[in-house]
């Protein structure tokens, strides 16, 4: 099966060598790159004009509008492999990495689409805790990820993680990532949409903690600073958080999901309750959290409302 490997990027050429140089050492040969720059980014292109790879099948593809998902809708416009592997520029896969992929879709035909783990780094230090539970939609609502601390078996999961995830071509056919996610760079819960779609559509998704990528988690140009508090940031979060799920839940669940987001929430999206755990530590930070997350259901509510309407 012939690979494709999509790597967005921006304004991190540093990172991009790093990443290139991993596929360059990859145990099964990649078929394809291709790397989505935007238009304004001088730094990248001039780094890509100076690049000395040939034997990195190396496609560019231009993009002029800003964030994550038009660089990706971009990107698998000219894919050419039976498998695309998304990977971020500030990450490097493992020297297998390919290879256990291309496995993984040749051995299960009803295989759609495959994540991992993401190894990350701060500086020199690993982030090397465990948990079981990986790229889970519980019932109610609530997403648990942790691709970056699973362990164990593989396992059929809901939801994988945009730094290390690899689809079937045909699987994916005409499905494009959702263009209402909101950011300017980011988009945070972009793959939620893409991959609870396939699942949907009878397509198996599994988790591999050994389809492993190294992160290190790289500065980013646009409102959302990582740890950082940002009220834009913060809204669009939620937002696409809100019109994805309600979107994929039945409607029971749907309105179970309304109320515990609204009254419990998590410490990324929180709710009356969240509010009341975080106020001794966080003061008038966690009250301007919690209203940037009642900002951004009811904005993303209002969104699936009218679409729906």
């Amino acid at each position: 099966m012939r690979n494709t490997v999509l790597i967005p990027t921006y304004r991190r050429p540093q990172d991009l060598s790093r990443c290139l140089l991993a596929l360059q050492e990859q145990i099964k040969p990649v078929d394809q790159v291709i790397v989505v720059v935007r238009d304004t980014d001088a730094e990248t292109w001039q780094f890509l004009a100076q690049l000395n790879a040939p034997n990195l099948p190396l496609h560019t593809v231009k993009v002029t509008q800003p964030g994550v998902v038009a660089a990706l809708n971009a990107g698998l416009a000219a894919v050419e492999g039976d498998i695309v592997s998304i990977t971020d520029d500030d990450a490097a896969p493992h020297p297998d990495w390919l290879e256990r992929i291309a496995a993984y879709f040749t051995s299960d035909s009803r295989l759609g689409g495959l994540g991992g783990r993401d190894w990350i780094h701060h500086g020199s230090k690993l982030e090397d805790a465990s948990r079981p539970v990986v790229g889970q939609l519980q019932w109610f609502g609530r997403v648990i990820g942790n691709h970056h601390l699973g362990v164990g078996e593989p396992r059929e999961v809901d939801i994988l993680k945009g730094v290390n995830m690899s689809f079937r071509k045909e699987a994916i056919g005409q499905l494009r990532f959702d263009e209402r996610m909101r950011g300017t760079g980011a988009q945070v819960h972009f793959e939620m949409a893409f991959t609870l779609t396939l699942k949907r559509a009878g397509w198996k998704i599994i988790y591999d903690p050994n389809v492993a990528v190294d992160h290190y988690p790289a500065q980013r140009f646009d409102e959302d600073q990582r740890n950082n508090f940002n009220e834009v940031a913060f809204i669009n979060l939620v937002h696409n958080e809100t019109l994805v799920l309600l979107e994929h839940l039945p409607f029971i669940r749907r309105i179970v999901f309304l109320f515990w987001a609204i009254f419990v929430g998590t410490c990324d999206s929180l709710g009356f309750v969240q509010w009341l755990r975080f106020l001794p530590s966080q003061g008038q930070l966690a009250g301007k959290k919690l209203l940037a997350s009642w900002r951004g259901r009811w904005q993303g509510y209002k969104e699936f409302v009218i679409r729906n309407s």
